[in-house]
């Protein structure tokens, strides 16, 4: 996909597997906690939407390794906190009890619908630059509820260069002809392989679907066990498929 120059470029560094101490700095953004990482110089930026539970290890590791691992292109990046430090309890999930499925349910329709984050994206983007006048270009990544928030954020008009969809939820084939952009897709063995086809037939873009058949919904965020050597090697690959699409588009 890349040059292997460009691929000695982007070396995730190890993985740690507990206890992980996070590189970078918590700003206020639109009024939100927001984590910040990367040099603070970067002309390129990345927005991070995390996953339903919010902040979790595993998911500011990986944007640690985003800001800093491809070191001809280093970005600065930021995962506000779009729930308001309201995230759901990672217990919830699965929801295999009915009183789960009802929390699940309620917070998907309220917190978590789309519109409300949607609206906070050019606010938020906005708000950074008027900070970071360094940056001159953005690209979007999320994970599961993210991923659905991604998609419809690289419609007409969008403020982002490429975009990408890690272990999506909500995935819907009508939201593919819209998107503008290059897009990476990333399903694990729990995404429903249907929707998934039906939305790659859909999209225009240049885009790459890569699964990850041994993995389950969430590994490259919260719901990722690193204390598993399988699980590990794949979430290093994984975030290597990123820098790789990244670093093509940006």
């Amino acid at each position: 996909m890349t040059s292997t120059q460009s691929k000695a470029c982007c070396t995730v560094p190890p993985v740690v597997s507990e206890g992980y101490k996070e590189k970078g700095e918590w700003i206020t953004i639109n009024g939100m906690k927001t984590y910040a990482t990367g040099p603070k110089d970067a002309k390129s930026a990345l927005l991070v939407i995390y996953d339903i539970f919010g902040f979790f290890p595993q998911t500011l590791q990986g944007a640690d390794i985003l800001a800093h691992s491809d070191k001809e292109h280093q970005y600065a990046v930021f995962m506000p906190d779009f729930f308001d430090g309201k995230p759901v309890p990672i217990e919830w999930y699965p929801p295999d009890t009915e009183e789960k499925g009802k929390k699940l349910g309620e917070f998907f329709s309220t917190s978590a619908a789309p519109p409300k984050t949607l609206e906070r994206i050019p606010k938020v983007l906005k708000e950074i630059e008027s900070q970071r006048s360094s940056i001159k270009e953005w690209g979007v990544v999320g994970y599961c509820w993210g991923g659905k928030i991604v998609n419809l954020s690289s419609q007409e008009g969008t403020p982002f260069k490429a975009a990408a969809a890690c272990h999506p939820a909500m995935v819907d084939a009508n939201d593919a002809p819209g998107v503008t952009i290059p897009y990476a897709m990333l399903p694990s063995k729990d995404e429903p392989k249907e929707d998934i086809e039906k939305w790659q037939k859909g999209i225009k873009t240049k885009n790459i679907v890569q699964w990850w058949p041994n993995q389950i919904h969430g590994f490259m965020a919260a719901r990722g066990d690193l204390k598993d050597e399988a699980v590990k090697k794949d979430y290093e690959k994984a975030y290597q498929l990123l820098l790789e699409f990244f670093h093509e588009h940006m």
